[in-house]
């Protein structure tokens, strides 16, 4: 029986590629840019992927950085994770930002992010008076440690 999630996609571009995983075991499906693009240093450029996807109720696609072009070439998201609801169908697009000090220059057809999808159940918020406590409580940033 196939587990794989289906997702419905479609060319906005006749350049545009499908997502496709790079390993049998990854996480992330690539996502390509369809034109070539110059980044300059501590710019954010929007990358075009050509295509639109229909994620299914109950789940979300996130837009990663590719570690090899965010550790290599230090181009990331700007928005470190975008988040692409289920019932948007506009064109998926990338906001890569150029952490680094020279112009970054990608190809057409280049892989750009990874799309991950996650399940992403709704809340019902509920108004109190008071929270019950925990051994952390209102600590914040760094109050569990450094090791």
């Amino acid at each position: 029986m196939d587990k794989k999630l289906k997702i419905s996609f479609m060319k906005l571009d006749e350049r545009a590629k499908a997502p496709v995983y790079g390993s049998a075991l990854a996480a992330g499906a690539d996502l390509r840019t369809i034109e070539a693009v110059e980044i300059k240093p501590q710019e954010t450029v929007l990358i075009h992927t050509g295509l639109a996807i229909a994620i299914p109720e109950g789940y979300g696609g996130f837009i990663f950085a590719r570690s090899g072009l965010a550790t290599k070439r230090l181009l990331a998201p700007a928005n470190k994770v975008g988040v692409i609801d289920a019932d948007y169908r506009g064109e998926i697009m990338v906001p890569l930002f150029n952490n680094g000090s020279k112009t970054q220059y990608l190809d057409a057809d280049e892989r750009v992010a990874q799309l991950v999808f996650l399940e992403t159940p709704q809340a019902s918020f509920i108004e109190i008076n008071e929270l019950d406590e925990t051994a952390r409580n209102a600590g914040g940033f760094g109050s569990t440690g450094i090791k």
